[in-house]
């Protein structure tokens, strides 16, 4: 591929404006002009068989993640070229579970469903942007015969943009670097008089490199990952005195004009800046046994939120719940640094697999915030200074459709009441799981302390707040036949200590002897008849409802019906269909800005107005393209919908993208 015809081609599928705002940041740059170097004839490392078909393709290029490596496997996987996931939009990002957002691509977010956490110790607690951020511990590293280089485009006209571009390469077979070049965002749909002014943009770059010594004893896998997101917040919509009924109440079918509405918040901003450098290596000592490893991790993450113009008539905040430190602008920001070095030794056979290790980790935490305005006096409001151990490991045994695995994770302390830990046991036969998970962990450090303009607390002290305890059992069952798929589990949870953020928007901690139990169901089922095929999911969970801590609606599903089938002599792969999300009506979390959390609240109903897609995949060898239309039956019944308490999702648009990969 010539230089001329790269840069056409980036012009073609690339808006100008993005190009103008790559070349500015200046990593585009660099990347491309790598990838360049790449592709150029005197580093091509392209061979030809006898019959002058190449031989390099998805076949040839394997991904291999750290877990991998911890568990003596390097053959890794290939690489996925499949159309199934290419139209949805909660796979253009690095999570692809179900959350709730405010209404826009790269807003805010929360997990929707029940998750367990299994993370212990100090922790900063500012996730509402984690799935947006590419995890260092889980990127791919690549073992591939011929250089490859990957290139996505996703544009939802005329909101959402993703724009990705990867390469990498092996020198010979101990060594594989490569970089990889992301950066997305969303232009506003609401309060604004031109849909290209952006609400999130992101970007995000990382170098990835990995070693394998020629005798197969030493491995190595390092990546250096930075993130950049910028989002603007508006606070929601602000009802109107004619969208109000004559009961009092707002009537929320007439907020769905987008563009005219008018939004609480007009000058602020959210940054997330996070940078993290990681290092995994192992050394066999006595065959695949014993093995002992290493990893190190440094990471900084800093939050900031400004707002420039504070609304105060009659002396009386108009969105914020108070002035604590100045009635003119916001400025508040908390860094967090971490250095964490695990050591460890493991093993593995043919049936018995093993590994033990101590981690160590340092934390500081420093909060701040500016009195007066913008460029005032800055002030630190406090600092946390931390060191904690953690010992842990896994074992696990198998024998034909028998299998057993044990894993936890402990952090000691003087205290009996304070000390974490997580343990998780399972047993398989055959399809049939079984899972017990017994859990205790600390409040985040925002819960335990946060001093701002808006909100202050502290939960440290002769008022700290008990350790989280989960007690969880899972059974699940997942079985091939002939052309169905079935997965089939349920849980059963019981919660206490809860902490979580009450309607006034501050931590707060369930009663000891109130425990939240949860019940949850969840079935997917996958077949096909002939070239129709259906993909249908649904969690639904019970104990989550409108009086309770930890709220969650009652039904999730979503369902994919499509065609798929080649056309034109097998040149060209397609699916065309429909697919259609749903969850059940909720009393959802409000969103609070300037802590970057949701909290609970009891004054607004989202309901539950199914989304309908429609879409078309094409597959052209190394090329893939998709069309939708998103949306489809906006005013039927309604307008729209809300995502978030006066949030609304995004109306009827139209999508595309292309993902193209290059093997040579």
């Amino acid at each position: 591929m010539s230089d001329l015809l790269l840069i056409s081609l980036l012009r073609a599928v690339v808006p100008t404006f993005w190009l103008t705002r790559m070349y500015r940041q200046g990593l585009a740059v660099g990347a491309t002009l790598l990838l360049l170097l790449g592709l150029l004839p005197n580093a091509r490392a392209q061979v030809l068989d006898d019959s002058t078909k190449n031989r390099y393709g998805a076949r040839t290029t394997f991904i291999i993640r750290e877990a991998d490596v911890l568990r003596q496997d390097t053959v890794g996987r290939m690489i996925d070229t499949t159309l199934t996931r290419l139209p949805q939009v909660r796979y253009w990002v690095h999570d692809s579970t179900f959350y709730q957002d405010l209404g826009n691509f790269g807003t805010a977010a929360r997990p929707l469903l029940w998750q367990p956490n299994l993370e212990l110790g100090a922790r900063l607690g500012r996730n509402v942007f984690d799935r947006y951020t590419r995890n260092s511990a889980t990127i791919p590293y690549y073992d591939t015969r011929s250089p490859y280089t990957f290139f996505r485009f996703n544009q939802g006209n005329p909101y959402e943009q993703v724009f990705e571009l990867s390469y990498t390469r092996s020198l010979k077979k101990a060594f594989n670097v490569g970089f990889a070049y992301e950066r997305f965002g969303a232009n506003k749909a609401l309060a604004v008089s031109n849909t290209r002014s952006s609400q999130v943009e992101h970007s995000n770059f990382l170098l990835f490199v990995r070693y394998q010594s020629p005798n197969d004893r030493y491995h190595m896998v390092a990546n250096l990952n930075t993130s950049r997101h910028r989002a603007v917040e508006q606070g929601g919509i602000q009802p109107l005195a004619s969208d109000t009924l004559e009961n009092g109440r707002t009537d929320l079918s007439k907020l769905f004009e987008y563009q005219r509405e008018v939004v609480n918040l007009t000058n602020a901003l959210n940054r997330d800046d996070r940078d993290e450098f990681r290092l995994t290596h192992t050394y066999r000592l006595l065959g695949r046994g014993l093995t002992v490893y290493h990893t190190f991790d440094w990471r900084r993450q800093q939050n900031k939120y400004v707002d420039t113009k504070l609304e105060s008539p009659g002396g009386t905040p108009l969105f914020y719940p108070q002035f604590l430190v100045s009635n003119v602008a916001t400025d508040d920001r908390t860094t967090m640094r971490q250095v964490e070095n695990t050591v460890g030794l493991m093993g593995r056979t043919a049936a018995v697999e093993y590994r033990l290790y101590g981690r160590q980790r340092y934390l500081t935490l420093t909060d701040q915030y500016r009195q007066g305005s913008t460029e005032g006096v800055e002030v630190t409001a406090f600092n946390i200074d931390t060191l904690q151990l953690f010992v842990g490991g896994t074992a696990a045994f198998s024998y034909r459709q028998f299998a057993i695995e044990t894993a936890g994770e402990l952090k000691p302390s003087a205290q009996l009441d304070q000390t974490e830990y997580w343990l998780r046991g399972a047993a398989r036969l055959g399809p049939l799981v079984g899972e017990l998970l017994l859990n205790s962990y600390s409040p985040t450090l925002t819960q335990q302390r946060f001093s701002g303009n808006h909100y202050a607390w502290d939960n440290t002290g002769a008022t700290a707040f008990r350790n989280t305890n989960v007690q969880q059992l899972r059974v699940s069952i997942s079985q091939q036949l002939g052309g169905q798929y079935l997965e089939a589990s349920g849980t059963a949870a019981r919660i206490g200590n809860l902490v979580y953020y009450n309607q006034y928007g501050v931590p707060a901690q369930a009663d000891s002897t109130n425990n939240q139990q949860l019940f949850i169901a969840a079935l997917r089922h996958r077949f096909h008849v002939g070239h129709f095929y259906f993909d249908n999911q649904a969690t639904y969970t019970a104990g989550a409802g409108e009086d309770k801590a930890l709220r969650i609606p009652a039904l999730v599903a979503e369902s994919r019906i499509y065609y798929q089938g080649y056309v034109f002599k097998r040149a060209l792969f397609g699916q065309v269909g429909m697919q259609t999300y749903f969850q059940s009506r909720w009393k959802a979390y409000n969103y609070s800005p300037s802590t970057q959390q949701f909290y609970l609240q009891d004054y607004f109903t989202i309901r539950n107005t199914p989304l309908v897609d429609v879409f078309l995949s094409a597959d052209i060898k190394t090329l893939s393209i998709f069309l939708k239309m998103a949306y489809i039956n906006q005013f039927l019944p309604q307008s729209g919908y809300y995502t978030t308490p006066y949030y609304t999702g995004l109306p009827r648009r139209f999508q595309f993208g292309i993902r193209w990969q290059f093997f040579n």
